[in-house]
């Protein structure tokens, strides 16, 4: 990794963490609009990792690679700032479904399959899971969830500031207990998918892999996941869980 004159060969560098960068890009996918080119994210990282190479002075071990992560992620997110990437469409259906999980939810008492779902929405199964498709990037904690909107754009909301970081809305004990027990109620293979998105930090390629199913299932599996937590987490069906909880066992 050095050259004749004792200094850290980049080129190299890039060569070796190059991988790094497309799979921060591939696991980020899953959280962004299907509008977002999984060929420009990777680009923005690859500018992340030069910027960390020429910032970090304390050698090319583990610790260099958990920065270069930093640096690849922060850049890629400020590519997606400058495009605008997020369609004003997409919170709309989001929140359709939403509506409908709840409906349907309160009216049979337990989770609504993909298919009661497209019939509730006027949907065919196959445009409804293409609007899953279309949905991608819908996360599961938004900031005016929890306070009042203050007129940030969504990904100083989301990603920078990290008083509205997501992951440290979800740490808050009485919404992670809410989470756990609505995660518990999804359906056994979106269930599975959670797990080795969020745990095992698997990419949709490599869940799709596990499952046996592709890529683009996998990212219809995580939208409905995500609405359903948020129906239960944020809309009129948070009042029923316990309730249905006792019911299922």
């Amino acid at each position: 990794m050095y050259n004749a004159a004792g200094q850290l060969n980049k080129d190299q560098l890039v060569q070796r963490f190059a991988p790094l960068v497309r799979r921060i890009a591939c696991h980020l996918m899953a959280r962004l609009p299907a509008s977002v080119q999984l060929d420009d994210l990777v680009q923005n990282g690859m500018l992340g990792l030069l910027d960390a190479l020429g910032r970090f002075e304390a050698g090319v071990g583990a610790q260099f690679e958990a920065y270069a992560a930093q640096r690849v992620r922060g850049a890629m997110l400020d590519g997606l700032r400058e495009n605008d990437w997020l369609p004003r469409s997409l919170r709309r259906n989001c929140r359709r479904i939403e509506a409908a999980i709840t409906q349907l939810e309160q009216a049979s008492g337990r989770v609504p399959t993909e298919s009661e779902l497209a019939d509730s929405l006027g949907m065919t199964l196959a445009d409804y899971q293409e609007t899953l498709q279309d949905v991608r990037g819908h996360q599961l904690v938004y900031i005016e969830d929890i306070v009042a909107e203050r007129g940030e754009d969504f990904l100083e909301r989301h990603f920078v500031d990290e008083s509205a970081d997501p992951a440290r809305l979800v740490a808050d004990d009485e919404l992670r207990r809410q989470l756990v027990q609505a995660i518990g109620l999804l359906p056994e293979r979106e269930r599975l998918m959670m797990a080795l998105y969020y745990e095992q930090d698997l990419n949709l390629r490599e869940i799709g892999e596990v499952m046996g199913v592709s890529e683009s299932r996998v990212c219809q599996l995580h939208s409905q996941a995500v609405l359903r937590l948020r129906s239960r987490l944020f809309g009129d069906g948070k009042r029923n869980t316990k309730a249905n909880v006792e019911r299922n066992g």
